[in-house]
């Protein structure tokens, strides 16, 4: 099944600079600290009209905005619309929550062991888990190539090694290659034949990349593969685990 997320429903209350921001929080008033005792991390606050005061949290991995009533005595947790129609609560939760949130996580991605599978000039960059033994995976890339082969997006491929006992060894003939990006496609393209000869032993050097890469798809809410990370039109992190659908790729790839 494959299944789109917002990387806000993974990682938000997984990342210490959000639980620092949470922890700063010891003055709040009465109702907020009440909704903090419940679970609910508050994050910042923020202008909201009507004489209320905005306040940015997250609960179930969820981001909320709540609203102080002027006496400091209530909170309403909700969206805030105006006579338009227009949502009001949405502009403060992309600043506070969405925004810094897609910054870390894709540093995160920038600094993590991958190969590149593109031009380094595209325009687009899309980052994807990838086990050498997947079958999805190798859908995703074969899928990937009308974007990629012209130039439009470049693919980085996170290598991890969760699948079968053979998939480190692959995992690390590929990180070892020469020109890897020549390696994983060679691999790619002879994947139903069993693609790349796995390497033995496994370098210790690889190793920690491997387990680094490991850990960082568990930091982000994944545990499958491909599980693959872009940016929206409004600049958001999304997240989308499985071979995408052909409208999924669309949206993930931009047009052809």
């Amino acid at each position: 099944m494959i299944k789109k997320l917002s990387i806000l429903s993974a990682v938000l209350l997984t990342l210490p600079g959000i639980m620092s921001l949470s922890a700063q929080a010891k003055d709040w008033p009465a109702p907020i600290k009440a909704l903090e005792a419940q679970g609910i991390a508050v994050i910042g606050t923020f202008d909201a009209p009507g004489g209320l005061s905005g306040y940015a949290g997250m609960i179930e991995q969820q981001p909320l905005a709540i609203y102080l009533t002027a006496d400091g005595k209530q909170a309403i947790i909700g969206t805030m619309i105006d006579a338009k129609g227009n949502n009001l609560s949405q502009k403060p939760l992309e600043k506070l929550v969405s925004k810094p949130m897609t910054d870390k996580a894709w540093k995160q991605l920038e600094s993590s062991t991958w190969i590149a599978d593109g031009s380094k000039t595209a325009p687009r960059i899309v980052y994807t888990f990838t086990d050498p033994n997947c079958p999805y995976c190798n859908k995703f890339w074969n899928d990937a190539r009308p974007w990629v082969n012209a130039g439009k997006v470049q693919l980085r491929h996170v290598i991890v090694a969760i699948l079968t006992p053979t998939s480190s060894g692959k995992a690390a003939a590929l990180l070892f290659a020469k020109d890897p990006q020549a390696a994983l496609t060679q691999h790619e393209q002879q994947h139903a034949k069993g693609g790349v000869k796995a390497l033995s032993p496994v370098p210790e050097k690889i190793r920690m990349q491997l387990d680094a890469n490991q850990k960082l798809m568990q930091q982000l809410g994944s545990a499958a593969t491909p599980t693959i990370f872009y940016k929206d039109t409004s600049g958001n992190l999304q997240k989308l685990q499985g071979a995408p659908s052909a409208e999924m790729l669309t949206k993930i790839m931009g047009p052809r």
